[in-house]
C-alpha cells in the first residue's frame, strides 16, 4: 500500500510538472479542410479560419469560417414524396434518374471550446458545433430527361440555401512550441438544407488539420 501510495503521488507531481505554463491571450488558426455528407455521398474539400479568446485557462470563445467545393448527384431517391410522385410522370417505372450537380458550401459557427492542458506537448479540446451553414448547388443536366428534371427541380438551373446547424466537435494541439501548435479537428453536425427538395436532412463530418498561432499575454 506505501508502494502503491508512493507511485500516485510522483505521478500526480510530474502531471503538475507537465501542464502547460504558457496560455496565450489569442489563438488564431487556418488549414485545410474536407466536408462529408454521405447522405448524397457528397465530399468537399477547402479551405477553414478560426479565431479565440482565451477567457481562462481552460475555456475559450471563439468563431470560425469555412469555405468548399465538390460534386455528386441527386438521385430520385433523394427527393421530397411530392417531387417522386411528379418525376413518376416522366420516368418510366425502373429507370434510374440521377442529376450531377457542383456545391459549393459555406460554414460559420461561434461559441465556447474547453481546453485540456494537463499535457505539456498536446492540447485536447472539446466544444458544441452550433451555427449555419449556406449551400449552392448548381445542377449540370447531361441528357434530355435530365433536363427535363432540372426544369422541374431548379427552373433556373441554380438553388441555394442557408439553415443553421447543430452537432458536437474536439480534438487536438500538437504543441511545437508556445507560440505554435499544429491543430487536428472534427465536428459532426446535422442540417437541413433544401428541405423543399430533399426527404430528409443530412448528417455532415468536418475535418481540419493546420497550423495554430498564439499570442499575446499569459492568461493568469
Amino acid at each position: 500500500m506505501k508502494h502503491i501510495f508512493a507511485v500516485l503521488i510522483f505521478l500526480s507531481s510530474s502531471a503538475a510538472f507537465a501542464q502547460q505554463e504558457y496560455v496565450s491571450r489569442y489563438d488564431a488558426f487556418a488549414g485545410f479542410a474536407y466536408l462529408a455528407s454521405p447522405k448524397l455521398n457528397l465530399a468537399e474539400r477547402g479551405f477553414i479560419t478560426e479565431f479565440g479568446v482565451n477567457v481562462n485557462r481552460w475555456l475559450v470563445l471563439g468563431v470560425d469560417y469555412s469555405i468548399f467545393t465538390g460534386h455528386s448527384d441527386i438521385r430520385g431517391q433523394d427527393l421530397t414524396p411530392a417531387l417522386r410522385q411528379q418525376l413518376a410522370q416522366l420516368v418510366p417505372p425502373g429507370v434510374p434518374v440521377s442529376v450531377p450537380f457542383e456545391s459549393t458550401t459555406y460554414t460559420f459557427t461561434a461559441g465556447p471550446q474547453i481546453n485540456f492542458r494537463q499535457l505539456k506537448w498536446v492540447t485536447f479540446f472539446v466544444r458544441p458545433a452550433i451555427g449555419g451553414m449556406h449551400e449552392t448547388a448548381t445542377l449540370k443536366p447531361n441528357t434530355p430527361l435530365t433536363t427535363a428534371l432540372v426544369a422541374l427541380l431548379a427552373p433556373g438551373g441554380k438553388k441555394s440555401d442557408l439553415e443553421p446547424f447543430f452537432g458536437a466537435g474536439g480534438g487536438f494541439d500538437v504543441n511545437a512550441s508556445k507560440h505554435f501548435a499544429v491543430r487536428v479537428g472534427f465536428d459532426y453536425v446535422h442540417v437541413n438544407l433544401f428541405d423543399d427538395l430533399l426527404a430528409e436532412g443530412r448528417n455532415s463530418l468536418r475535418i481540419s488539420v493546420g497550423p495554430t498561432f498564439r499570442f499575446g499575454r499569459n492568461v493568469k
